[in-house]
């Protein structure tokens, strides 16, 4: 009997269980190649910053709420469009102390953007926002046409 390596095994359908093995296997090379590197995308805005965002809607608004952080309300922009909102600004890192010597650090600052598409009947000339404690959150109004009513039912 000669041994046959796992990956080239003839019959059989064995193809979801190498993908589950090569993403398993790319996990563990990135995380010993940096550790705490693998796990920026999940516990911070990685090396494309963009905010976390909650979208929640009432029957008379939309609201937005993102988590920002250290970004100052000035180096905020929000842009609303017909069908889209696009919320950018800049994290700045403002301390700098040369007497550290740094070996790993996880604390970014820079540009970020995030873009959503909007749901329509959103009236884009009310809108406002306030950023309180790191959380941002933006409130859009719903139009008139898109309000939600109740019909009564007429018994016949």
């Amino acid at each position: 009997m000669s041994l046959i390596p796992w990956g080239n095994r003839k019959g059989g359908d064995l193809s979801p269980l190498n993908d589950l093995r090569s993403e398993i296997n790319r996990v563990f090379d990135s995380y010993f190649r940096e550790p705490f590197g693998a796990m920026t995308e999940s516990f911070g805005w990685g090396s494309q910053p963009a905010p976390s965002l909650d979208v929640s809607e009432t029957d008379k608004e939309f609201t937005v709420q993102a988590e920002l952080p250290g970004v100052d309300p000035k180096d905020l922009e929000i842009t609303v469009t017909a069908d889209r909102m696009t919320i950018s600004g800049e994290k700045k890192e403002t301390v700098e102390k040369t007497e550290k010597n740094y070996h790993h650090k996880e604390i970014r600052s820079g540009k970020f953007s995030r873009t959503i598409t909007l749901p329509s009947g959103v009236d884009t000339e009310n809108v406002a926002a306030d950023h309180k404690n790191g959380v941002l959150t933006v409130r859009l109004k719903k139009s008139q046409a898109a309000a939600a009513r109740k019909i009564s039912v007429k018994a016949g």
